[in-house]
């Protein structure tokens, strides 16, 4: 995986929060994304995570070369990033409001609120040899960057 090193792609090289458009209304709020222009890559995935029961988790891996988007489209939940042996921390709840995840970062998904949703927007098709399982794996990919 090559890293480009122009000032686009080094915006885009880390994990950020990312507020889209609201358009208020008293029938309704109102809140839209457009690929390569509220999220900075084409979109070739949508899948949503909900039922999750309370205590567990989804995640807790890395994607080869998946950059993601995350949304909290009711309720909320807590994104545990690792980039590297950098970490942070983010707490999703609001529902104009994305977490933008680079490729080779290690992401866990928990806390999640009671009856939450979790939109989540990729760059790539599904396939099963893009996952990194094993954080011990992940580090030494990630230090060979």
């Amino acid at each position: 995986m090559s890293v480009g090193k122009d000032k686009k792609t080094m915006y885009y090289n880390e994990v950020k929060e990312i507020e889209l458009p609201k358009i208020k209304d008293l029938r309704g709020n109102l809140t839209f994304l457009e690929q390569n222009n509220h999220i900075p890559f084409p979109i070739k995935r949508v899948y949503w995570i909900y039922d999750v029961p309370g205590g567990e988790n989804r995640g807790g891996h890395a994607f080869k070369n998946t950059s993601e988007f995350i949304i909290p489209l009711s309720g909320g939940f807590t994104v545990d990033i690792k980039r590297g042996e950098k970490k942070s921390f983010f707490q999703l709840t609001q529902t104009n409001k994305g977490l933008y995840v680079p490729a080779m970062t290690w992401r866990k998904i928990g806390s999640f609120i009671s009856n939450s949703v979790c939109l989540v927007i990729t760059d790539t098709e599904f396939k099963d040899n893009i996952y990194i399982r094993d954080f011990m794996e992940y580090i030494k990919i990630y230090n060979t960057l």
